[in-house]
Order: C-alpha cells, then structure tokens, then sequence
C-alpha cells in the first residue's frame, strides 16, 4: 500500500488554532476530488497556509483526525513505525509495566498520536481495534510495526458494528484467536477476545484492582456486574473471606469462574440482575465489608447522558445499601460522555437518597498505559472513585 504524493489538500471553511485532533466535518471545504475513506491528506487553513497531516473521512462526522505538523514528515509505513515504537518504550521502558504484567495497552488511540487506533497485548496476543477508518486503512502497516515490537505475536482484529456504520468502512474481523493466559501481581486470567469479552480483559482497571486487594484480606466482598471476576478473583487470591461476585451474563460468569480456577480460589459468582438482587439482599439485612460496582458503558449518545446518569444513580444507591458501615466502596463509570464532576455528583445524590455518609478516599482512572492528551479529555473515559461508608 503506497501513499499517493503530493498529499489530496482539504482546505478548511474558518480559521484553525488549535491543538485537538479532531476537525468536524462542518469546518471543511467539501474538496472537488473526495479523497477515499480514511486516505491520509494534506490539510489547509481558509487562508491557503498548511496546518498538518491527518486521515481524512467525508463520511464521518469527524472528517480530520491530525497526526502529522511537520511538513516535512511524511505519514508512512516509517511514520506507524516509529509511533508504534514510542508507545512501546513508554510501557517498558519508562511504566516497566513488563515487571508487573504481560498484559497492557500498546496503543491507546489519541493519547500515542494515532487516532481511532486501540491495540492491547495479552502475552502473545495482540488485539487491534479500529475506531476510525483511516486505522482500518492502513492496517498492514500498523500490523507489521506490531510484529517488529512483539516478534511472533498472533493478531486478533476488531471493529465495533456502530464505528463501522459511523467510518463508513466494513471489517468481518479476523480468524478467532485462541486464548491468551495473562498474569499481573501475580494473578492470573485468561484473554479472550473472541469470547464473550470482545476485548479479551479490562486492563485499565490493573492498577484499582491491585489497591482495592490490598483491603480485602478477612473481609466479606460483593463485586457486581463482576463481568470476567477481575475484582472477585483478586480479593478471593488476596485472602478475603467470602467473596460474592453478580452478573447479568451467563456466559461472563462462566469465564469468571475459570479464571478463579486458574488462581485455585473459589469465589461464588450468581447469574442475576443486580437491581432485583440488591434489593433482596438489603430486605434480607445483608451486608458486605467491602462492595465493588463496575457496570458496563451506559451509552455512547450525548443525548442519553441524563438516563445514564439516573442509572447511575438507582444502582449506587442500591449497592450503598448493602455495604456495611465503616466499609469500602469502590464505584466505577467508563461512560466517557459522563464527566468525574457528574460522576461525583452522582455519587453524592446516591448517598444521599440512600441515607449514608460517604467519605471519599481516592479518585481514579485508567491505569497509565492509556495516556491521554491534555486538550483531548475525550481519552479520559474511566472513573474510578474510591470510598469509605457511614451511616
């Protein structure tokens, strides 16, 4: 795949200062000769002067996505390269993430320059994401600066049904992948993403797993929508004394149940809605040390924000229901529409409507092998807060 010089030019309609990534689609002069979805171009400010170098999608709400301001660099085979080489030296070289894992982020989109682009490893496994056409595009050569990084690796590529739709391009995926066994802080999961857990496993919550295990020992955990049992299997391996994990997912449950067989733990997973669940359980006077609430994304739509957050809402109350005072309670959101300050504001609501106290004893987020630009909050989607619960 060769890049076509010169560059296909697309002018912008206003003037352009600034920094972010992302130029919507109704910034840009409809060019005479539409570039191909995802095709790298030359952009133009309204007054001719070169701005920088990006995929271009005139399908896409968000028709540029920069990557380039040198002029003179070329996006190329080298560029993906070098980039992809970057990303890698900051989880190994600067994080050392290989002495505590052999499971992390590679490349997490704009955070390491590289628009809609997610890659994460799992041992021999490399799982790639396509969130932008011009990812997709390019592909082969993302792949073989992939295999210079990790030598014999196998791939596993996806693409989300909606990003299609919204990129405008059509990816089946690969052939499924077997499975990679993962360890960190010495806990072990299996990585499947071809699975049940399309990404294989959450390694954004590494790092508020391993501090949230480190409370548990003796103690009663509930962990809900416990998804694959990254928390339950920790806290059951860090020495708590029961630990209760909830989901709504027969088949996730069955995968959390092999990964606690792959630690020899033996924490007790339930198929079941935790709305329901909960509310027995409180009728039912139980309560738990310490309870964990990882939900899956609420929405993807800037119009659904005010319904997430009200599920957000009704589901906390529940959960600080059951924890028992003086206990933990870590609550999770990887909403990115939702914002911290909503989140928090949430949370205070939730306590309130349930009657407790709630002492806030760390914010969170992503583990740091998912950076994120400053003028890019967007990459910004994992909130994490941690807790302590009175009445």
């Amino acid at each position: 795949m060769n890049t076509p010089e010169p560059y296909p030019i697309v002018r912008l309609k206003n003037a352009w200062n600034s920094t972010h990534p992302w130029i919507f689609q109704r910034l840009v002069d409809k060019p005479a000769t539409r570039p191909k979805s995802g095709q790298i171009v030359d952009v133009v400010g309204v007054d001719g002067v070169w701005i920088g170098r990006g995929f271009y999608n005139g399908h896409s709400r968000i028709a540029l996505r920069m990557l380039e301001r040198d002029p003179d660099v070329d996006v190329d085979a080298a560029w993906f390269a070098r980039k992809i080489a970057e990303a890698v030296q900051l989880r190994r070289d600067i994080l050392k993430l290989d002495q505590i894992s052999n499971a992390w982020r590679v490349v997490h989109s704009e955070g390491d320059g590289i628009s809609g682009l997610v890659v994460d490893r799992y041992d021999d496994l490399v799982v790639v994401e396509f969130f932008s056409a011009g990812a997709f595009r390019y592909r082969e050569w993302i792949y073989a600066a992939l295999r210079a990084q990790f030598p014999g690796c196998r791939f596993h590529a996806s693409a989300d049904e909606h990003v299609q739709k919204q990129e405008s391009f059509d990816f089946r995926g690969t052939e499924p992948a077997q499975p990679a066994v993962i360890s960190e802080y010495g806990v072990k999961f299996r990585a499947d993403p071809a699975g049940a857990h399309k990404t294989g496993f959450f390694a954004d919550q590494r790092e508020n797993r391993q501090w949230l295990s480190q409370q548990v020992e003796g103690k009663r955990v509930l962990d809900l929508c416990c998804n694959t049992g990254g928390f339950a299997v920790y806290s059951a391996v860090r020495g708590a004394s029961e630990v209760v994990g909830i989901d709504i997912d027969e088949a996730v449950i069955d995968i959390a149940k092999g990964n606690a067989k792959l630690n020899n733990v033996r924490p007790r997973f339930i198929q079941a809605d935790i709305f329901p669940w909960l509310r027995d359980a409180a009728n039912a006077g139980e309560q738990f040390d310490v309870v964990i609430l990882d939900p899956a994304k609420m929405t993807r739509d800037r119009e659904q924000v005010i319904n997430a957050l009200k599920k957000y809402l009704d589901m906390n109350k529940l959960a600080l229901g059951v924890v028992k005072p003086g206990g933990l309670f870590a609550t999770f959101s990887c909403t990115g529409l939702v914002s911290e300050e909503q989140f928090l504001d949430m949370l205070r609501r939730a306590a309130f409507y349930a009657g407790r106290t709630v002492q806030v004893l760390k914010v969170s987020g992503a583990g740091p092998d998912h950076p994120f630009l400053a003028q890019v909050q967007e990459s910004r989607y994992l909130k994490a807060v941690f807790c302590r619960v009175l009445d």
